[in-house]
């Protein structure tokens, strides 16, 4: 799955995004926190410098952009200083605010929290403080609203609703949206609000939600994948949807669809930092990975990688796409191990040059793994940041060293060699030399032992003709299978 993922986050053409819902300032004050007040028994921050953050829907509007949509943001902001600052960072995101709504007599929702560092430590936040107004905003602004979203949604791919209860989407304001974006032919996914009663929501395309928001709006228990079938089913029935999502937390997240599609796509084990921002982020995978022609399930899987790489960062942090790329790399690495064919292997070091990686090529027969063939590795190595080796096939190696070699079969050799962390990708081949994988491979550097001169190695001029470089590696003395294998018959003599 891997594979098909990378390719279709690299193919990726930007969509128009219309997002509406409540729209947040976050304020972060950093300063160190390594003293109590004497006044009272609590901490004193020492004010450092402050940061701005987009959040709430303003959070969904950064991660869209950063996956490369068009967004329109429709909601309602204050004016005043956090309403300047707002519009300020979703513009400076690449975001669209033509259709904002400006009022005086409310505020725009501001979160200032106050976070600590002492000895070196990572931050951690000590206090939150909101200014807000949750009282809905009332027919004629709710008009406004409408009237906003109705011309933003003009050539739009998907219509996002982030629903945080603030008072932009009353059950009135939210049901005319659906039916305004259904009747353009505009998909609807909304991140819901933690409420009991979701028929406000009711004939959207989809919803996603957390573990918390689904037994909430079902009364249902989630707890095991059975609960999650269950929860799936009651609200594509009860509210017409086309899917749901439920988000697992560590575990993943659980896709159910009307056409019967019930599927827990799991995730890798993270180190968890701060969940801040990880729903927002999966809600704009899924609609641009929508956007972009994906099915279901692989919108959710790649919706899985953004919202893992996003529980791992400080805050709320838009992931973007090279991001997801390189983690999807790392998965394959993890599932699929380091053995590839020249044709798998190549679009892979695509997506590692266009991160500015440089690869390195070397290889031999490596028959019968010794110290010197590690020291080697992690020479080579050391002289880029991708190391693919190319490993001789039994049968090229019998043409080159005789009958009775190799001493290990292949498919021995390459399990051993999948054990190095100095190698990330291995490349078998028939051939007597490897210069085809060479031209095809173009590596960066070329590494071959000491024991050759550079006009020995086969390749030297391929790689230096488009600017790359040849590299020796410092042999070992008394390391090589020669040498192993003579001590061996010398023992058993």
């Amino acid at each position: 799955m891997s594979t098909r993922l990378i390719e279709f986050i690299e193919n990726l053409t930007p969509s128009r995004v219309v997002l509406v819902g409540d729209l947040m300032l976050d304020r972060y004050l950093y300063g160190n926190a390594e003293r109590l007040s004497p006044e009272a028994p609590v901490p004193v921050l020492h004010y450092q410098r402050e940061e701005l953050r987009l959040g709430g829907a303003g959070g969904v509007a950064a991660d869209l952009a950063a996956l490369g949509a068009e967004v329109r943001v429709v909601g309602v902001i204050g004016d005043d200083e956090n309403g300047r600052q707002l519009r300020g960072q979703l513009q400076a995101c690449g975001a669209a605010t033509d259709w904002l709504a400006q009022v005086s007599d409310r505020p725009t929702t501001c979160k200032m929290r106050l976070v600590g560092l002492a000895q070196h430590r990572h931050p951690q936040q000590m206090m939150r403080i909101d200014i807000e107004e949750q009282s809905s905003i009332g027919t004629s602004l709710a008009g406004q609203v409408l009237t906003q979203a109705a011309r933003a949604m003009d050539g739009a791919a998907v219509l996002c609703i982030e629903d945080y209860n603030k008072g932009v989407l009353g059950g009135d304001t939210c049901q005319k949206l659906i039916a305004m974006a259904r009747e353009r032919g505009i998909p609807v996914l909304i991140d819901p609000a933690n409420i009991p009663d979701y028929s406000k929501y009711a004939h959207a395309t989809a919803l996603k939600l957390n573990r918390i928001e689904t037994e909430k709006a079902t009364g249902l228990p989630v707890t095991n994948e059975t609960q999650y079938a269950a929860a799936c089913s009651s609200l594509l029935d009860k509210l017409d949807l086309e899917a749901v999502v439920i988000t697992l937390d560590k575990k993943g997240a659980y896709l159910g669809t009307r056409s019967g599609e019930r599927r827990w796509l799991q995730t890798r084990a993270r180190q968890v930092y701060d969940v801040t921002g990880a729903g927002d982020m999966v809600l704009a995978m899924i609609a641009v990975a929508r956007a972009g022609g994906a099915n279901w399930e692989d919108s959710v899987a790649l919706a899985n990688v953004a919202g893992g790489l996003e529980v791992e960062r400080f805050g709320s942090v838009p992931i973007l796409p090279r991001e997801i790329i390189d983690e999807l790399l790392s998965e394959a690495h993890e599932h699929e191990g380091k053995q590839r064919t020249l044709e798998r292997l190549l679009p892979e070091l695509q997506h590692h040059r266009a991160a500015g990686r440089k690869i390195v090529f070397t290889n031999g027969c490596f028959d019968l793994i010794h110290l010197g063939h590690v020291k080697y590795f992690q020479f080579a190595k050391r002289q880029g940041d991708i190391l693919v080796v190319g490993v001789n096939t039994d049968s090229s190696i019998c043409k080159l060293k005789g009958p009775k070699r190799p001493i290990i079969n292949e498919e021995d050799r390459l399990g051993v060699l999948e054990e190095l962390g100095s190698i990330d990708y291995l490349v078998p081949f028939e051939d007597d030399t490897p210069l085809r994988l060479i031209q095809a491979i173009r590596p960066d550097v070329l590494v071959k032992g000491a024991d050759y001169k550079k006009e020995q190695v086969v390749g030297w001029d391929t790689v230096e003709g488009y600017g790359g470089r040849i590299a020796l590696a410092p042999l070992i003395d008394g390391r090589s299978t020669s040498s192993v294998i003579r001590r061996i018959l010398e023992a058993h003599a």
